[in-house]
């Protein structure tokens, strides 16, 4: 697709808190999943984790192929009724919250293989259905605006509602639905728990989905203006040349490279971090959603200020600011483990690890992607067209294929460490080797996430001029 006229600039608050609250709809689900699919699969269900931790992995490989695929076929997509991107929008909404229900609630008595089977099976749907959803809806928001600083903006506020969708998932899933019981002591070992979070995700997954999409479809008109119809070819062909001129763009190419870093640690956290919690620090649901609480509280505090750093110093800056407090956060938390004897149970002395978390957090999920944006501008330039919907796929499909190794290859260390879910306290070695995984996995995640995105070029100035180009060129073609 190519530019006709002039972005759309100034959205109002409004709009940008109802194109955010879509986030929710994939955000929450795909928490619940990084939370809580290894436990439940491997505590509640029996499973190996080998045999999970590949199902899972397959789940993530499948996620990121379908991702710049869903790109391409949205930046192809012409339909005066819904755009590029809102027909995607509706049916993802509804989907993920219908296959995400299923995926919850599986017999505990079923054979493993079928146990099996099932999971592989409501993975792929669930994660197939998110990249209907995401993909388009992450594309929409980088369209709304020209603007250097409004990208900020509307990313920040959509970073707000993805942090609230983690906060659901793991602070309220603790408060609200693994709460101890005389028969399960620690919340999180009840089937019951899991089946009840996973009907009220599809629920918020459904409900925010049709707000942004009844919301935002006001702007369907607008966005079609900036369009020519389409005309070129949309085959296998095509998506390996978009995919191939998008890495070409050294720029795009750092900010994969250094997100994708810091989702390895995210996905480490997601993984082992209520295995680490529970048996490595023995905390029950209370203090679980503590730390998570004052981590994700911490991450939706500081949007405005990451908008406001980043408007004074800079988005590279501000990038690398976030990094170096989710470093001091992980040599903290290496710190703890080494120290774990001491510190087991008091959740006290896990706040600073996630207040330094969540700082760096909000930053680290909002900045990168304004920063795509901005490199989409350069690549407008260079080739006169717009392909936004590429550009975030193949985003994400560079850090969820990095996520589904990790995942597998954590699949493989709890076996090796010799994590048995049978038993309620696990052996000493075993939950020190859990705590160092996930702590100096961190850190190496982190520092190589530095490296990369220290070589990103673009800046305030840089980008003016792109745009200040790009108008002498619509000016010129007219």
């Amino acid at each position: 697709m190519q530019r006709q006229t002039k972005a759309l600039n100034n959205v109002p608050l409004t709009d940008k808190i109802i194109y955010g609250s879509g986030n929710l709809t994939f955000g929450v689900v795909i928490q619940i999943i990084s939370t809580y699919m290894v436990f439940y699969s491997t505590v509640i269900l029996n499973l190996p984790g080998s045999v999970i931790g590949l199902a899972v992995a397959i789940s993530v490989v499948w996620d990121a192929i379908s991702d710049p695929i869903m790109g391409h076929i949205s930046d192809h997509t012409y339909s005066k009724k819904f755009g590029r991107r809102h027909f995607y929008i509706l049916i993802g909404a509804i989907s993920i919250a219908f296959f995400n229900f299923f995926l919850w609630d599986i017999p505990q008595t079923f054979p493993a293989i079928w146990k099996t089977i099932l999971i592989i099976t409501l993975l792929l749907l669930v994660k197939t259905c998110t990249t209907i959803f995401s993909v388009p809806h992450t594309a929409l928001g980088a369209e709304l605006t020209d603007d250097y600083n409004e990208r900020n903006s509307i990313q920040g506020i959509r970073t707000v509602f993805f942090i609230l969708g983690l906060f659901s998932a793991n602070v309220m899933g603790m408060f609200l639905y693994f709460k101890p019981t005389p028969e399960y002591p620690q919340g999180q070992m009840n089937p019951l728990a899991y089946r009840d979070i996973g009907i009220t995700a599809s629920l918020i997954a459904l409900v925010f989905g049709l707000i942004c999409y009844f919301g935002t479809k006001k702007y369907i008109p607008a966005l079609n203006e900036k369009l020519k119809p389409d005309n070129t070819k949309r085959g296998a062909k095509e998506l390996l040349k978009s995919l191939s001129s998008a890495l070409a763009n050294a720029d795009y190419r750092y900010i994969v490279l250094g997100y994708m870093f810091t989702n390895i640690a995210s996905a480490l956290i997601g993984s082992v971090g209520m295995h680490v919690f529970t048996y490595t620090f023995h905390f029950g649901n209370y203090g679980i959603a503590l730390i998570f609480g004052v981590l994700f509280g911490v991450s939706i505090l500081s949007q405005p200020a990451w908008i406001k750093i980043s408007a004074r110093i800079d988005k590279k800056p501000s990038i690398i600011l976030g990094l170096a407090a989710s470093l001091v956060a992980g040599l903290y938390f290496l710190i703890l483990v080494i120290l774990r004897n001491i510190v087991v149970g008091q959740v006290m002395w896990f706040l600073p690890f996630a207040i330094l978390s969540g700082f760096g957090m909000g930053g680290l999920f909002a900045i990168p992607l304004s920063m795509i944006a901005d490199t989409i501008d350069v690549e407008e330039l260079n080739s006169g067209e717009r392909k936004e919907g590429i550009y975030y796929g193949c985003m994400t499909l560079c850090y969820k294929l990095s996520q589904s190794v990790a995942i597998f290859i954590l699949g493989i260390f709890l076996d090796l460490v010799k994590f048995d879910s049978s038993l309620t306290i696990q052996p000493a070695s075993t939950v020190f080797a859990l705590g160092m995984i996930l702590a100096v996995g961190s850190i190496l995640s982190v520092i190589a996430a530095m490296l990369f995105y220290n070589k990103y070029s673009l800046n305030r100035e840089k980008i003016a001029v792109v745009q200040q180009q790009l108008r002498v060129r619509e000016i010129d073609e007219k």
